[in-house]
């Protein structure tokens, strides 16, 4: 008997195999030094959001799985003990790689040094800076007090034994936090002889302890490591006497008492503090917890400092100006003659904030609708529109107060435009709005003309300066018309309305884009040359996968871009082998959702803020957009051609060996980033 083909790869499994695509940058050579300590930092903010949310919803399940006699399709048990097996493969990766890249780091006359390294000199300065930023900061608990509930999720703690010397039996045990959120978690010390020192505020910590317990008698402590990762997914109350704000504002304190998923601890840890810590933290044997090194949260490594060594870091990529918006001309005139599209970060987000400002001050403009997901800290997305609504325009906001992890910011951002005068726009229950929608009504003689910007991302003017993205703006008065009824379908309580050329989960997406696969399955059959390009984040809707593995053995040609999760395998004989997948990770976060479809040589192409996941499909409002200007499919096809041709940042996924680069000894080499930019500067 044949043995059965494997046709899908865990989802969980598959994320993991992406994280470990950004390991492979901390590992590459080609990228600069401090880049690459950075990419470890971006590695370890991923795990941390992969434990709060994949891994505690698999918790989960495994309790749904004990009340409910196994009624799920998969195993959440298994899946759980796999993540632990890869997660530990990846750990031991990471410590080797930091390992190298402290000792490269140290060849370049910079040290990342502890407490037990520092120099006379250095051990006035640090304790000199303690004593002015850091003590203030410190809140020790003595360990028999302790509470679960008293530990703040994504943080860091020490746990310190205190003994006095000369009395084994006397000891202490205190728990403090290191406040890396108020300070940073890296102190630069005086160079010397023209080396540079950083130590970790960790270790400054450590130093310093007798300045927090001398006064108690101690004098010896050891300290070590910890962090504690809660659940992070909310519990939404449905009570109808309540403003959803006031439903999102309780669900986030509900958040901070998390149940616990993922216990990290310093290996050293004494057996009897490790025991105290776990009984004190409701750790049990189900939960995860891992051994680890001396330090933790390596997050806060997004944020090396570059002690001035920019050799050390990418060139910076000034954005190219967009040849259809000159500078200090009307943007909106511009749209009226054509439709233009913009490429973040080749191109700057700036020329959003400049049209929200001329639509802010324009006296024909009567009104300004806008979708917002997640914002800058400081956003002047959301300035620019407290600007216009105390211009007298009407402007109204959709706020999705349930953008995963952002929903603080969100709230605060909602009450501030509501007291400025901004319309805000309730939630969908149980939806999310994720498309990424700007309307403005311009009166212009005896009529309204609308004026939209549809994109694939944000409306963030500091993620755009490192994500990938692709945004229409457009005057096209069907494609306008829709956007506005989007905006009615928010306002009229969830009544469908009519869609001419938008394509609106979770409406019809799902059934749109099979049926444009089912097209090119037709076209294969007849014997003509049928073929899609997709790029976009994630791949894991079941139903579309197996629609594209009927595409792929009618013989269509199914190109892949997907930088993250994917459930499909590609390149199967006799199965999957007119399908490839491919995944770029490098400088820039590749975020723009593209599909492009031959039919009949009469391409369709178009951009979409939805990945192909059964959230976004079902369970979410998302806009998929055609593109019919020529100028603008020929930018993206090229575009997505280049990233196609990528033999320096692109991997196989789902091959064999995991994230297998793709042709790396064919020449000459495409790094797809910079050839893109290039394009871009000489279109």
């Amino acid at each position: 008997m044949a043995k059965a083909i494997k046709k899908f790869v865990n989802r969980e499994l598959s994320w993991l195999e992406f994280n470990g695509r950004v390991l492979q940058e901390a590992a590459d050579e080609t990228t600069p030094l401090i880049e690459r300590i950075k990419f470890l930092g971006i590695f370890s903010n991923n795990l941390d959001e992969f434990f709060r949310v994949r891994v505690a919803t698999l918790n989960r399940l495994l309790d749904y799985n004990k009340r409910n006699a196994d009624n799920l399709n998969i195993n959440p048990r298994r899946t759980i003990k796999e993540i632990n097996r890869i997660d530990a493969e990846q750990q031991k990766e990471f410590a080797r790689i930091f390992r190298k890249l402290v000792r490269e780091l140290a060849g370049e006359g910079i040290h990342i040094i502890n407490e037990n390294d520092l120099s006379a000199e250095h051990g006035t300065f640090i304790t000199r800076y303690f004593n002015e930023f850091v003590r203030s900061q410190l809140f020790p608990i003595m360990l028999g007090n302790l509470k679960s509930s008293s530990l703040i999720d994504k943080s860091i703690y020490l746990a310190i034994k205190l003994s006095k010397t000369g009395h084994p039996n006397d000891e202490q045990f205190a728990v403090i936090r290191v406040p890396s959120g108020p300070l940073s978690r890296f102190v630069i010390l005086p160079p010397t002889d023209g080396q540079q020192y950083i130590i970790l505020l960790d270790d400054v910590i450590r130093y310093c302890l007798s300045e927090v317990f001398s006064i108690f008698g101690y004098d010896a402590y050891q300290a070590y490591t910890f962090k504690f990762t809660r659940d992070a997914e909310l519990d939404i109350d449905n009570d109808v006497s309540k403003s959803f704000l006031e439903i999102m504002t309780e669900s986030l304190k509900q958040r901070k008492l998390g149940a616990p998923v993922r216990f990290i601890y310093d290996k050293n840890m004494p057996g009897k503090l490790l025991a105290m810590l776990k009984q004190k933290l409701e750790i049990n044997e189900s939960d995860t917890m891992s051994k680890s090194g001396r330090y933790h949260n390596f997050k806060d490594f997004m944020s090396f400092p570059d002690v001035g060594r920019t050799d050390l870091l990418f060139t910076p990529t000034e954005p190219l100006e967009h040849r259809r918006l000159p500078k200090n001309e009307s943007i909106l005139r511009a749209m009226r003659e054509q439709d233009i599209m913009l490429h973040y970060p080749y191109q700057s987000f700036g020329y959003i904030i400049d049209l929200l400002r001329e639509a802010s001050i324009d006296p024909q403009v009567r009104s300004i609708k806008m979708t917002l997901y997640r914002v800058a800290r400081n956003s002047n997305v959301i300035n620019a529109l407290i600007n216009a609504a105390r211009n007298g325009k009407s402007v109204t906001v959709f706020m999705e107060l349930q953008a995963r992890f952002d929903e603080e910011a969100n709230i605060y951002w909602a009450e501030k435009m509501q007291e400025e005068g901004v319309k805000l726009i309730q939630g969908i229950p149980g939806f999310k709005v994720h498309c990424k929608l700007l309307l403005i009504r311009r009166r212009e003689g005896e009529r309204n003309v609308y004026y939209a910007n549809i994109g694939t991302g944000n409306f963030n003017e500091q993620t755009a300066r490192v994500y990938a993205d692709d945004s229409l703006l457009t005057s096209d008065p069907q494609l306008t018309a829709d956007v506005n009824n989007v905006f009615h379908l928010f306002e009229s309580k969830y009544i469908p309305p009519k869609f001419n050329r938008l394509v609106v989960a979770p409406f019809q997406m799902r059934n749109f884009f099979i049926r444009m696969i089912n097209n090119e399955i037709n076209l294969a059959k007849a014997g003509k040359e049928a073929w899609c390009i997709l790029k976009l984040n994630n791949l894991v809707d079941d139903k579309v996968v197996r629609k594209l593995y009927q595409a792929g053995q009618s013989g269509v040609k199914v190109r892949i871009i997907c930088r993250g999760t994917c459930t499909m395998i590609p390149g199967l004989k006799d199965f999957s082998e007119n399908i490839e997948v491919i995944s770029i990770i490098d400088k820039f976060l590749e975020h723009s959702r593209v599909f492009i479809f031959n039919n009949g040589g009469e391409e369709k192409y178009y951009i979409s803020s939805a990945d192909w996941m059964v959230r976004n499909l079902d369970n979410r409002i998302e806009v998929a957009c055609p593109v019919l200007d020529k100028g603008i499919q020929l930018e993206l096809k090229t575009m997505l051609l280049i990233q196609l041709k990528d033999n320096t940042k692109a991997r196989i996924v789902n091959h064999e060996e995991p994230n297998f680069y793709k042709d790396r000894e064919k020449l000459p080499r495409i790094r797809s980033q910079v050839e893109i930019y290039n394009y871009l500067k000489g279109y």
